[in-house]
């Protein structure tokens, strides 16, 4: 997969003058954020819902601090914890549609906690699209079918 970042130039900015940052990115990229994410400490909001402590395990191997909550669950603790990480030095990640949505439509949770410590709002998205790419000189003119004798390169009609 090739990376590439767009506007990467403002976040690098504000890291070089010591600024931390709240991370704003839609739900359903969550994952990606270990390759998006450019500074050293992130606090993660993530559901309490059982779904969510599969994404917390993993934001947690790849170095993230993870927060329970959402404005549906245990959203005043987790609020509180944002604000107390955010004033110890570490950069706040959230998703600003929240859990019920509407999707792609920010929420007042991530003003609130902008307005609470002063931190600026950085959108953050991540995209990739799917390319048909073979190793030189193999080109297929057909579909393969699903067969056990069939390999990569092979003619399968003939």
């Amino acid at each position: 997969m090739r990376l590439s970042t767009i506007g990467g130039e403002t976040v690098d900015a504000l890291y070089r003058q010591g600024q931390r940052i709240i991370i704003a990115f839609w739900h359903g990229r969550q994952l990606m954020m270990p390759l998006a994410y450019r500074g050293r400490l992130g606090s993660i909001l993530i559901s309490q819902h059982r779904d969510g402590e599969i994404i917390a395990r993993i934001m947690q191997y790849f170095g993230f601090q993870t927060i329970r909550g959402s404005s549906t669950r245990g959203g005043l603790r987790a609020i509180r914890q944002l604000v107390k990480a955010g004033r110890e030095g570490g950069d706040l990640v959230v998703t600003p549609d929240g859990p019920k949505g509407p999707a792609c439509k920010v929420q007042s949770g991530v003003m609130y906690l902008a307005k609470v410590t002063g931190l600026p709002i950085i959108p953050l998205t991540f995209a990739c699209s799917k390319k048909k790419s073979f190793r030189v000189g193999i080109n297929f003119k057909f579909p393969i079918p699903a067969r056990k004798d069939c390999s990569c390169g092979d003619n399968p009609y003939g």
